[in-house]
Protein backbone atom coordinates (compact mmCIF):
# COMPACT_ATOMS: atom_id res chain seq x y z
CA UNK A 1 0.00 0.00 0.00
CA UNK A 2 1.37 3.33 -1.04
CA UNK A 3 1.38 6.36 0.94
CA UNK A 4 0.53 10.06 -0.21
CA UNK A 5 2.34 12.97 1.48
CA UNK A 6 2.00 16.60 0.49
CA UNK A 7 5.23 18.88 1.26
CA UNK A 8 5.51 22.23 1.93
CA UNK A 9 9.14 23.73 2.21
CA UNK A 10 9.55 27.43 2.24
CA UNK A 11 13.04 29.19 2.53
CA UNK A 12 12.81 33.30 3.76
CA UNK A 13 16.15 35.13 2.96
CA UNK A 14 15.70 38.54 5.02
CA UNK A 15 17.46 41.93 4.51
CA UNK A 16 18.32 44.98 6.36
CA UNK A 17 17.99 47.23 3.51
CA UNK A 18 16.90 46.57 -0.04
CA UNK A 19 19.19 44.02 -2.56
CA UNK A 20 19.80 42.48 -6.02
CA UNK A 21 19.24 39.12 -6.64
CA UNK A 22 21.66 36.85 -8.78
CA UNK A 23 20.17 33.23 -10.22
CA UNK A 24 19.51 31.03 -7.71
CA UNK A 25 19.26 26.84 -7.87
CA UNK A 26 16.56 25.02 -6.67
CA UNK A 27 16.72 21.21 -5.97
CA UNK A 28 13.03 20.66 -4.41
CA UNK A 29 10.98 18.30 -7.20
CA UNK A 30 11.25 14.55 -5.62
CA UNK A 31 13.11 12.20 -7.60
CA UNK A 32 10.16 9.95 -9.90
CA UNK A 33 11.35 5.95 -9.80
CA UNK A 34 9.18 2.68 -8.69
CA UNK A 35 9.02 3.44 -5.36
CA UNK A 36 8.17 7.51 -5.43
CA UNK A 37 5.71 8.89 -7.95
CA UNK A 38 5.35 12.62 -8.45
CA UNK A 39 1.85 13.84 -8.41
CA UNK A 40 1.69 17.67 -8.15
CA UNK A 41 4.40 20.18 -7.99
CA UNK A 42 4.11 23.99 -7.37
CA UNK A 43 7.14 26.71 -7.13
CA UNK A 44 5.88 30.31 -5.65
CA UNK A 45 8.73 32.95 -5.58
CA UNK A 46 8.30 36.58 -4.57
CA UNK A 47 9.62 38.88 -5.82
CA UNK A 48 8.55 38.12 -9.23
CA UNK A 49 10.94 35.65 -10.93
CA UNK A 50 11.85 34.07 -14.07
CA UNK A 51 11.94 30.10 -13.65
CA UNK A 52 13.75 27.66 -15.87
CA UNK A 53 13.62 23.74 -14.92
CA UNK A 54 16.83 21.80 -15.93
CA UNK A 55 18.21 18.46 -15.01
CA UNK A 56 21.80 18.39 -13.38
CA UNK A 57 25.03 15.67 -14.48
CA UNK A 58 22.95 13.40 -11.63
CA UNK A 59 19.65 14.14 -13.36
CA UNK A 60 18.05 15.95 -10.86
CA UNK A 61 15.18 18.33 -11.43
CA UNK A 62 16.59 21.62 -10.46
CA UNK A 63 14.82 25.31 -10.96
CA UNK A 64 16.92 28.24 -12.02
CA UNK A 65 14.98 31.18 -10.58
CA UNK A 66 15.92 34.86 -11.31
CA UNK A 67 14.29 37.66 -9.55
CA UNK A 68 13.64 40.41 -11.23
CA UNK A 69 13.79 43.64 -8.89
CA UNK A 70 15.52 44.54 -5.73
CA UNK A 71 13.57 43.45 -2.41
CA UNK A 72 13.97 43.09 1.45
CA UNK A 73 13.13 39.71 1.53
CA UNK A 74 13.28 36.49 -0.94
CA UNK A 75 10.55 34.27 -0.32
CA UNK A 76 10.55 30.69 -2.47
CA UNK A 77 8.02 28.61 -1.34
CA UNK A 78 7.64 24.83 -2.71
CA UNK A 79 4.60 22.53 -2.59
CA UNK A 80 4.46 18.83 -4.06
CA UNK A 81 2.26 16.09 -3.73
CA UNK A 82 3.83 12.36 -3.72
CA UNK A 83 2.99 8.74 -3.53
CA UNK A 84 5.52 6.60 -1.90
CA UNK A 85 5.60 3.08 -1.92
CA UNK A 86 7.54 1.30 1.05
CA UNK A 87 10.77 -0.29 0.20
CA UNK A 88 12.24 -3.60 1.57
CA UNK A 89 15.72 -2.75 0.14
CA UNK A 90 17.65 -4.62 2.80
CA UNK A 91 16.08 -7.96 1.48
CA UNK A 92 16.82 -7.94 -2.04
CA UNK A 93 19.59 -9.93 -3.06
CA UNK A 94 22.78 -9.32 -3.72
CA UNK A 95 24.61 -10.63 -6.59
CA UNK A 96 26.81 -13.59 -4.78
CA UNK A 97 30.47 -11.57 -5.46
CA UNK A 98 29.22 -8.98 -3.43
CA UNK A 99 28.31 -10.99 -0.76
CA UNK A 100 31.26 -10.36 1.36
CA UNK A 101 33.43 -7.87 1.71
CA UNK A 102 36.11 -7.28 -0.16
CA UNK A 103 34.50 -7.53 -3.52
CA UNK A 104 35.07 -6.32 -6.51
CA UNK A 105 32.87 -4.59 -9.11
CA UNK A 106 32.45 -5.63 -13.28
CA UNK A 107 34.43 -3.10 -15.12
CA UNK A 108 31.39 -1.73 -16.41
CA UNK A 109 30.17 -0.84 -12.92
CA UNK A 110 33.33 0.38 -11.85
CA UNK A 111 33.40 2.67 -14.92
CA UNK A 112 29.84 3.76 -13.83
CA UNK A 113 30.43 4.20 -10.47
CA UNK A 114 34.01 5.47 -10.62
CA UNK A 115 33.02 9.35 -9.08
CA UNK A 116 30.72 7.28 -6.08
CA UNK A 117 33.89 5.23 -5.66
CA UNK A 118 36.60 7.55 -5.01
CA UNK A 119 37.20 9.65 -1.95
CA UNK A 120 36.48 12.96 -1.96
CA UNK A 121 37.80 14.04 1.57
CA UNK A 122 41.53 13.04 2.53
CA UNK A 123 42.38 11.02 5.18
CA UNK A 124 46.67 11.89 5.52
CA UNK A 125 46.85 9.99 8.71
CA UNK A 126 44.64 6.82 8.31
CA UNK A 127 41.97 7.74 10.67
CA UNK A 128 38.78 7.29 8.60
CA UNK A 129 40.24 4.17 7.41
CA UNK A 130 40.91 2.86 11.04
CA UNK A 131 37.30 4.02 12.16
CA UNK A 132 35.75 2.33 8.99
CA UNK A 133 37.54 -1.28 9.53
CA UNK A 134 36.67 -1.28 12.82
CA UNK A 135 33.43 -2.64 11.43
CA UNK A 136 35.30 -6.15 9.85
CA UNK A 137 35.12 -8.94 11.68
CA UNK A 138 38.58 -10.64 12.37
CA UNK A 139 36.98 -14.13 13.11
CA UNK A 140 35.42 -14.92 9.45
CA UNK A 141 34.08 -13.11 6.67
CA UNK A 142 32.43 -10.22 6.89
CA UNK A 143 29.15 -9.65 4.97
CA UNK A 144 28.95 -6.38 3.10
CA UNK A 145 25.26 -5.39 4.33
CA UNK A 146 26.20 -6.87 7.79
CA UNK A 147 29.30 -4.14 7.30
CA UNK A 148 27.00 -1.64 6.58
CA UNK A 149 24.11 -2.14 9.02
CA UNK A 150 26.65 -1.80 12.12
CA UNK A 151 28.45 1.26 10.35
CA UNK A 152 24.67 3.04 9.85
CA UNK A 153 23.36 2.16 13.92
CA UNK A 154 26.90 3.20 15.11
CA UNK A 155 27.07 6.42 14.09
CA UNK A 156 23.07 7.02 15.41
CA UNK A 157 24.38 5.51 18.61
CA UNK A 158 27.62 6.76 19.55
CA UNK A 159 27.59 10.18 17.72
CA UNK A 160 25.51 13.52 18.99
CA UNK A 161 23.10 14.99 16.21
CA UNK A 162 23.01 18.56 16.42
CA UNK A 163 22.14 21.21 13.90
CA UNK A 164 23.40 23.73 11.98
CA UNK A 165 22.33 27.02 10.76
CA UNK A 166 25.76 27.68 8.81
CA UNK A 167 25.70 25.88 5.34
CA UNK A 168 27.51 23.61 4.27
CA UNK A 169 29.29 20.09 5.47
CA UNK A 170 31.94 19.39 8.31
CA UNK A 171 34.93 16.99 7.03
CA UNK A 172 34.60 13.20 8.04
CA UNK A 173 37.39 13.70 10.27
CA UNK A 174 36.23 16.83 11.99
CA UNK A 175 32.78 14.54 12.84
CA UNK A 176 34.89 12.15 13.79
CA UNK A 177 36.61 14.70 16.10
CA UNK A 178 34.01 16.21 17.78
CA UNK A 179 31.18 13.20 17.78
CA UNK A 180 28.93 15.08 16.89
CA UNK A 181 27.30 16.82 13.52
CA UNK A 182 24.16 17.06 11.53
CA UNK A 183 22.57 14.33 9.01
CA UNK A 184 24.26 15.91 6.07
CA UNK A 185 28.05 15.79 8.59
CA UNK A 186 26.80 11.74 9.32
CA UNK A 187 25.62 11.26 5.29
CA UNK A 188 29.52 12.42 4.28
CA UNK A 189 31.24 10.16 7.34
CA UNK A 190 29.36 7.20 6.63
CA UNK A 191 30.06 7.57 2.60
CA UNK A 192 33.64 7.85 3.01
CA UNK A 193 34.19 5.37 5.41
CA UNK A 194 32.70 2.47 2.81
CA UNK A 195 34.02 4.29 -0.23
CA UNK A 196 37.78 3.37 1.56
CA UNK A 197 36.22 -0.47 1.82
CA UNK A 198 35.07 -0.58 -1.98
CA UNK A 199 31.89 0.25 -1.68
CA UNK A 200 30.23 2.92 -4.03
CA UNK A 201 28.37 5.66 -2.18
CA UNK A 202 26.13 8.61 -3.18
CA UNK A 203 24.91 11.51 -1.47
CA UNK A 204 20.60 11.56 -0.82
CA UNK A 205 19.09 14.98 0.11
CA UNK A 206 15.14 15.21 0.53
CA UNK A 207 12.72 14.88 3.54
CA UNK A 208 11.85 12.82 6.68
CA UNK A 209 8.16 12.10 7.64
CA UNK A 210 7.83 12.19 11.36
CA UNK A 211 4.60 10.86 12.82
CA UNK A 212 5.27 12.87 15.49
CA UNK A 213 5.35 15.90 14.02
CA UNK A 214 1.95 15.24 11.59
CA UNK A 215 -0.55 16.04 14.23
CA UNK A 216 -2.71 18.87 15.55
CA UNK A 217 -0.05 21.50 16.94
CA UNK A 218 -2.77 22.31 19.23
CA UNK A 219 -2.92 19.17 20.68
CA UNK A 220 -0.71 18.54 23.77
CA UNK A 221 2.17 16.21 24.34
CA UNK A 222 0.83 12.55 26.32
CA UNK A 223 3.02 9.59 28.01
CA UNK A 224 4.00 7.09 25.42
CA UNK A 225 3.56 9.70 22.12
CA UNK A 226 6.28 9.00 19.32
CA UNK A 227 9.64 10.38 19.67
CA UNK A 228 10.47 13.04 17.18
CA UNK A 229 12.72 11.91 14.55
CA UNK A 230 16.39 13.47 14.01
CA UNK A 231 16.14 16.16 11.40
CA UNK A 232 12.44 15.94 11.07
CA UNK A 233 10.66 19.43 10.45
CA UNK A 234 13.69 20.68 7.96
CA UNK A 235 15.15 19.15 4.77
CA UNK A 236 17.33 15.45 5.57
CA UNK A 237 20.16 14.09 4.30
CA UNK A 238 20.98 9.97 4.19
CA UNK A 239 23.00 7.95 1.66
CA UNK A 240 22.64 4.85 -0.51
CA UNK A 241 25.00 2.56 -1.34
CA UNK A 242 25.27 0.38 -4.41
CA UNK A 243 25.16 -3.47 -3.68
CA UNK A 244 25.04 -5.47 -7.57
CA UNK A 245 21.84 -7.11 -7.45
CA UNK A 246 19.92 -5.07 -5.21
CA UNK A 247 21.01 -1.65 -6.54
CA UNK A 248 21.10 1.71 -4.54
CA UNK A 249 20.47 1.11 -0.77
CA UNK A 250 19.70 3.70 1.48
CA UNK A 251 20.90 4.01 4.93
CA UNK A 252 20.20 6.92 7.25
CA UNK A 253 22.73 7.32 9.99
CA UNK A 254 21.14 9.84 11.31
CA UNK A 255 18.35 7.56 12.63
CA UNK A 256 19.09 3.99 11.88
CA UNK A 257 16.60 3.82 9.15
CA UNK A 258 17.27 1.36 6.41
CA UNK A 259 15.34 2.19 3.77
CA UNK A 260 11.17 2.27 4.12
CA UNK A 261 8.57 5.00 3.39
CA UNK A 262 9.78 7.76 5.99
CA UNK A 263 12.77 9.03 3.88
CA UNK A 264 11.78 10.91 0.86
CA UNK A 265 14.68 11.26 -1.53
CA UNK A 266 14.78 14.55 -4.29
CA UNK A 267 18.20 14.54 -4.61
CA UNK A 268 21.86 12.44 -5.34
CA UNK A 269 25.04 13.48 -5.70
CA UNK A 270 28.56 12.37 -5.21
CA UNK A 271 29.36 15.21 -2.66
CA UNK A 272 27.30 16.63 -0.51
CA UNK A 273 28.35 20.66 -1.77
CA UNK A 274 26.39 19.34 -5.56
CA UNK A 275 23.10 18.87 -3.63
CA UNK A 276 22.01 22.08 -1.55
CA UNK A 277 18.41 22.37 -1.27
CA UNK A 278 18.91 25.93 -2.37
CA UNK A 279 21.88 27.95 -3.01
CA UNK A 280 22.10 31.52 -5.04
CA UNK A 281 23.95 35.24 -4.65
CA UNK A 282 22.60 38.61 -3.43
CA UNK A 283 23.83 42.23 -4.35
CA UNK A 284 24.08 45.13 -1.66
CA UNK A 285 25.51 46.65 1.16
CA UNK A 286 28.30 43.33 3.27
CA UNK A 287 26.04 44.31 6.30
CA UNK A 288 22.50 43.82 4.53
CA UNK A 289 22.06 40.34 5.53
CA UNK A 290 19.18 39.66 7.85
CA UNK A 291 19.16 36.06 8.34
CA UNK A 292 17.54 32.90 6.93
CA UNK A 293 14.47 30.88 8.09
CA UNK A 294 13.88 27.56 6.51
CA UNK A 295 10.36 25.70 7.45
CA UNK A 296 9.70 22.21 5.98
CA UNK A 297 6.03 20.43 6.84
CA UNK A 298 5.59 16.62 5.77
CA UNK A 299 2.12 15.78 6.02
CA UNK A 300 0.37 11.87 5.18
CA UNK A 301 -2.97 12.20 3.59
CA UNK A 302 -5.19 9.69 2.29
CA UNK A 303 -4.26 6.99 0.01
CA UNK A 304 -5.14 4.81 -3.15
CA UNK A 305 -3.10 1.89 -4.06
CA UNK A 306 -1.43 2.16 -7.32
CA UNK A 307 -3.03 -0.76 -9.20
CA UNK A 308 -6.55 0.59 -8.02
CA UNK A 309 -5.85 4.36 -9.56
CA UNK A 310 -7.47 4.23 -13.30
CA UNK A 311 -5.28 5.06 -15.95
CA UNK A 312 -5.50 8.56 -17.74
CA UNK A 313 -3.89 10.10 -20.77
CA UNK A 314 -4.03 13.18 -18.82
CA UNK A 315 -0.62 15.07 -17.81
CA UNK A 316 -0.17 15.28 -14.22
CA UNK A 317 0.08 18.65 -13.28
CA UNK A 318 3.93 20.19 -12.50
CA UNK A 319 5.90 23.12 -12.60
Amino acid sequence: MSIQYDITHSTVYRYRKPVSFGEHRVMFRPRDSHDLRVLATDLQVSPEAIVRMIQDPHSNSVALVQPLRSALELRIVCSFTIEHAPSCDLELPASLPSEFLPFAYTPDERFDLEMYLRPHHGDPQGKLMVWARQFIRTDGPSRTRDVLVAMNEHIRNHMVYSSREEEGTQSPLDTLRLGSGTCRDFALLMMEAARRLGVATRFVSGYLYDPALDTDPSTPCTPGAPKITQGAGSTHAWLQAYLPGAGWVPFDPTNNFLGGNQLIRVGVARDPSQAAPVSGSWFGDANAYAGMETTVTVRRVATTPWCQVAPSSAPLPSV
